[in-house]
C-alpha cells in the first residue's frame, strides 16, 4: 500500500499559495498572452501524445485522486463511467508479478521527491495481456515533500512482442549469447551461456566482464572486444579460458550504440578432436620419417643417433639416444648415449652436458640400466628430476638434472631379434605431463623399428666383413721384385654388398718375369666373386706354368679353359708382362707386352709428368667367355726406368652422368699431377680424387713403378719379396 503525504492548507500545486496551477492573474498585463501561449504549447503536445498513442495521469497525493485522460482509460480497459480514479483502479488492472514490483517503483519515487519508471504488464477484463511502459515525475510542496504525480503511459505490446520473440530466438539458440553495455555490464545472458560459462544470469546481470572472468583481462577476449567497440566492426576469432571453464571457443561480436553483443560456441570437443586427429598424423607423420631415416642408409647407428630429433616434440619435450655393444661384459654392456635433442633451443646445450656425464653418473640399479636389463620399458609419471637424482651419483650430472627438471620419463629398449641394441629415453616437462596411450604406443613403435635397423645394421655389418675378408682372400698380396714395386687397391661399390667381379693380380713366371693382371666379371654379388675366382686361378695356373707365356697366349689358354669347365661368365681382362734380357738391363729399359680382353688400356705416367693412354684408346679383343677361338694380339712397348704403369677397372673412372671419354680425361689430369708422388699415395690420391671413396662401381687397380736400377732399391718401396725359385736380381 502506498502511503500518501498531506496537503498543506492554503497551496496550490504550484507551490504558489492560493492558486491552482494554470489559474492565471487577471491584474497581470501580460497574463492573457501568456495564456495563449501556454494553451497552444499545451494542444500541440496532446495533438502529439495522441498521434503517438500516449496517455496521461495525473495523481493528487494528498486527496488520492488519479486522473487519467481518455486514452490511459481505454488502455487500461476501463470506461469513463467504470473508472474509480483511484490507485486500487490501476492496482485492480497489474499483472499479479508486477504488482510488488510497481507498487515499490511508486513509493521510491514519493519518498525520493523523484522520477518514476516502469514497464508492467496490464490484465485486460477479457484475460489478453497489454505491456506499458510509464514514466512520471514527482511535484514537491514548499516543505520538499511530494504533493503530486504527473506522468505518461504508453502500449508497447508490439515491442515487447517483438522483444520477446527476439529473446525466444536467443534462448532457443544452442549457442551462448550475451550482451554488454557501454560499461561493459552484462545486459543480457541467454540460457545456453549459463551453461557454457557455468554462471547464472542473476550472477551476471548488471555485473562487469572482466570482474567476473578476471582470466580474460589481457587476452584475446579483451583486445578483440575493445577493438570491436574502437572501430565499430565486427570481430571474429578463436580463444581459450583457462580452468574453470577451460575451454576453447569461437566468437563474434558485434558493437552497437548500446555496447556489444557477443556470439559464442563452445569448440573444445572439436578443437580436442581435431588436436588428436592432427597429433596422430604427426604420429604417422613421425613413423614415416624414422622408417625414411632408418631404411634409407646402411649407416643405422648415425641414423639412430638422429632419432631424437625426430621424435622430439611430437612425442616428448626432450630425448636422449643410447646403444648398447654386445661385445662388452657386464650389466651396462658398454652403453654410450650418441643423440640427444631438446624443443627449447635454449635448453639444448644443458642436454647435451647432461648427455656427455651421465652414463658414467647412473648406477646399476637406474631406470636406463633396468630397461637394459630386463628388455621391457620403465616409466616414471611424476616427480621424475628427483627420481632421477635418486640414481645418480653425486656431481654435474645429478646438478644437471635438477635444472632440467623433467617431471616424467619412460625409458624404451630398442628391440632388434630379440636383442637389446640400444635405449630411448624420452622426457617430459610439467607442463606436458606425461605421455599418453597413444604417444606410448607410437614410441613403442619408433623404437622397434630402430632396434630392428640396428641389428639389420649389425648382421649386414656382418656379411660386409665375411665379404671383405672373403674378396681379400682373393686379391692377394703382390710380389715385390727386385726393382720394380707394386702397388694394389680394391674398393666396392658403395651400393653392393663388398663384393663383386673386380680383380687384380700380380706375380712373377718361372723365368722371372713380372706379370700384371686386371679383369672384371660381369655382377656384384656372391656369385661373380666365384666367377672370379676361378678365373683368377685358372690364369694364374697357365702363366705360371708356361715359360716366357706372354699376355695373349695366356688369355686365349684361359678363354678355352673356359669353355672346357664349362665356366658360363663373361668377363674383360688385361694383362701387362714385364721382361728384361741383360742387353734391355745394360740400357736401363724394360720391354712391356700387353694384351687386353675387352678391357681398358693401362696408362704410363713418365718420370718428367707426361702421361700416355697405350695402345688404341676403344679398341680392344673380344670378352673372355665369348669365343674362344677368337684370335688374341700383343702390344709391345718398351720402357726407360723410373716409368709408373698403371692398370685399372672401370669403376675408377666411370660416372653416371659421363663416359668413359671424360673419365680417361679426368685420370690423365690427375695423373699429371700426382704421378711424381711415392707410389703408395699416387695411388691413394687418385682413388681419392676421382670417386671420393663412394665409387658407383667395383674399383680395382694395379700399378707398377720401374725403379732405377743403377741404385739401391727405395726404402718407400719397401722390402724385396720373392719366391725362392727366383733367381735375386744382379746388384747394381
Amino acid at each position: 500500500m502506498i502511503r500518501l503525504p498531506t496537503r498543506a492548507p492554503g497551496h496550490g500545486w504550484s507551490g504558489r499559495p492560493g492558486r491552482p496551477v494554470g489559474e492565471a492573474d487577471v491584474d497581470d498585463p501580460v497574463g492573457p498572452r501568456f495564456v495563449d501561449d501556454r494553451d497552444a504549447e499545451r494542444l500541440r503536445a496532446e495533438m502529439a501524445m495522441a498521434a503517438a498513442g500516449i496517455g496521461t495521469f495525473d495523481w493528487d497525493l494528498v486527496t488520492g485522486r488519479l486522473d487519467w485522460d481518455d486514452r490511459l482509460i481505454e488502455l487500461f480497459g476501463y470506461s469513463v463511467d467504470t473508472f474509480d480514479h483511484s490507485i486500487v483502479g490501476f492496482n485492480d488492472r497489474l499483472h499479479p508479478g508486477d504488482l510488488d514490483r510497481v507498487t515499490a517503483a511508486l513509493q521510491t519515487a514519493i519518498d525520493s521527491c523523484g522520477d518514476f519508471a516502469s514497464l508492467y504488464r496490464v490484465l485486460l477484463p477479457g484475460g489478453d495481456t497489454r505491456w506499458v511502459s510509464a514514466r512520471g515525475r514527482t511535484l514537491p510542496g514548499p516543505d520538499g515533500r511530494a504533493l503530486r504525480l504527473l506522468g505518461a503511459a504508453y502500449d508497447v505490446t508490439d515491442q515487447r512482442d517483438a522483444e520477446l520473440r527476439v529473446t525466444r530466438v536467443l534462448e532457443a539458440m544452442p549457442a551462448g549469447f550475451y550482451s554488454l553495455d557501454r560499461d561493459w555490464r552484462f545486459t543480457h545472458v541467454n540460457a545456453a551461456a549459463e551453461q557454457i560459462l557455468l554462471r547464472s544470469r542473476d550472477e551476471l546481470l548488471g555485473q562487469v566482464i572482466w570482474e567476473e572472468f578476471p582470466a580474460a583481462v589481457g587476452s584475446a577476449f579483451e583486445e578483440s572486444y575493445r577493438r570491436a567497440v574502437e572501430t565499430g566492426a565486427p570481430v571474429m576469432f578463436p580463444a581459450y579460458y583457462p580452468p574453470p571453464l577451460d575451454g576453447w571457443y569461437e566468437l563474434r561480436a558485434w558493437p552497437s550504440p548500446e555496447g556489444l553483443s557477443v556470439y559464442f560456441l563452445d569448440v573444445t570437443a572439436r578443437y580436442r578432436e581435431q588436436q588428436q586427429a592432427e597429433r596422430a598424423a604427426a604420429r604417422l607423420e613421425l613413423l614415416a620419417a624414422v622408417t625414411e631415416q632408418l631404411t634409407g642408409t646402411m649407416e643405422a647407428e648415425q641414423a639412430v643417433a638422429l632419432l631424437a630429433q625426430l621424435v622430439v616434440p611430437t612425442l616428448a619435450d626432450w630425448c636422449i639416444v643410447t646403444l648398447v655393444d654386445d661385445g662388452q661384459p657386464g650389466a651396462r654392456r658398454g652403453a654410450r648415449d650418441v643423440g640427444w635433442w631438446h624443443r627449447d633451443e635454449a635448453l639444448r646445450p644443458l642436454v647435451e652436458d647432461y648427455a656427455r656425464v651421465r652414463i658414467d653418473a647412473l648406477r646399476d640399479s637406474s631406470f636406463l640400466y633396468r630397461a637394459l636389463n630386463t628388455g621391457r620399458p620403465v616409466a616414471i609419471e611424476r616427480d621424475a628430476a628427483a627420481a632421477v637424482q635418486g640414481v645418480l651419483t653425486p656431481g654435474e650430472a645429478h646438478e644437471l638434472i635438477g635444472r632440467l627438471g623433467p617431471e616424467s620419463i619412460v625409458v624404451l629398449p630398442l628391440r632388434g631379434r630379440g636383442r637389446t641394441v640400444g635405449l630411448l629415453s624420452l622426457f617430459n616437462t610439467p607442463e606436458r605431463g606425461t605421455l599418453t596411450a597413444e604417444d606410448l604406443a607410437t614410441a613403442g613403435e619408433v623404437a622397434s623399428r630402430a632396434g630392428l635397423a640396428l641389428d639389420n645394421a649389425r648382421l649386414y655389418g656382418q656379411q660386409v666383413a665375411l665379404a671383405e675378408q672373403l674378396q681379400r682372400s682373393f686379391l692377394t698380396a703382390p710380389p715385390e721384385p727386385d726393382h720394380a714395386e707394386i702397388v694394389v687397391r680394391y674398393l666396392p661399390a658403395t651400393e653392393a654388398a663388398a663384393i663383386g667381379g673386380d680383380w687384380y693380380d700380380a706375380f712373377l713366371q718361372p723365368d722371372g718375369a713380372t706379370m700384371l693382371v686386371i679383369g672384371d666379371v660381369a655382377g656384384h654379388d656372391i656369385a661373380a666373386a666365384a666367377s672370379m675366382g676361378q678365373l683368377r686361378g685358372l690364369l694364374r695356373g697357365i702363366a705360371t706354368s708356361h715359360d716366357e707365356a706372354g699376355p695373349a697366349d695366356v688369355l686365349r689358354r684361359l678363354d678355352a679353359s673356359m669353355e672346357l669347365l664349362q665356366v658360363d661368365t663373361l668377363a674383360t681382362a688385361g694383362i701387362a708382362r714385364f721382361e728384361q734380357d741383360a742387353d734391355q738391363r745394360e740400357r736401363a729399359v724394360t720391354r712391356m707386352r700387353w694384351s687386353s680382353a675387352g678391357h681398358l688400356p693401362p696408362v704410363v705416367v713418365d718420370p718428367d709428368g707426361t702421361v700416355t693412354v697405350l695402345g688404341q684408346w676403344g679398341r680392344a679383343d673380344l670378352l673372355l667367355g665369348v669365343d674362344p677361338h677368337t684370335t688374341r694380339t700383343e702390344t709391345v712397348v718398351t720402357l726407360d726406368r723410373g716409368v709408373t704403369v698403371l692398370l685399372f677397372t672401370d669403376g675408377l673412372i666411370e660416372r653416371r652422368d659421363s663416359d668413359l671419354d671424360d673419365g680417361m680425361a679426368r685420370l690423365q689430369a690427375v695423373l699429371g699431377e700426382v704421378g711424381s708422388r711415392p707410389l703408395q699415395e699416387m695411388c691413394d690420391l687418385v682413388v681419392e680424387r676421382l670417386v671420393d671413396g663412394r665409387p658407383d662401381d667395383d674399383v680395382a687397380l694395379v700399378a707398377v713403378r720401374l725403379h732405377r736400377q743403377d741404385r739401391p732399391r727405395p726404402v718407400e718401396a719397401g722390402p724385396r719379396r720373392l719366391p725362392p725359385s727366383i733367381p735375386v736380381e744382379p746388384g747394381p
